[in-house]
């Protein structure tokens, strides 16, 4: 019983985080990420606003950031960070390959 009350005092202490952090909104629609360059501050908790405008499923994903998050149509999900060295970070839709973007941390 202790464990899963701490384990419920971490995801609420982790949600109150992100409601403080700086967000970046971030779309996927297709075979498009807009913005295809976006910059973030670096070594500081951030989160991206990703969000699937497209009428097909789409995955975030970074080998860089060993990140991934796969989204219905017409979701929006954030996808925290909690420090982020500075440097360029690829990213991409893994159902549409040709859909890149670039996160530059500064």
């Amino acid at each position: 019983m202790a464990v899963l009350a701490l384990g419920l005092l971490a995801v609420c202490a982790t949600r109150a985080m992100a409601g403080d952090m700086p967000s970046f909104p971030v779309e996927m629609h297709g075979a498009t990420i807009t913005p295809s360059r976006l910059e973030v501050p670096a070594n500081t908790p951030f989160k991206l606003e990703i969000t699937n405008a497209g009428k097909e499923p789409a995955e975030f994903e970074s080998v860089s950031l060993h990140k991934e998050k796969v989204l219905a149509a017409g979701v929006t999900s954030d996808l925290v960070f909690r420090r982020l060295p500075a440097g360029e970070y690829d990213f991409f839709d893994d159902f549409h390959p040709d859909a890149k973007a670039i996160l530059v941390a500064r």
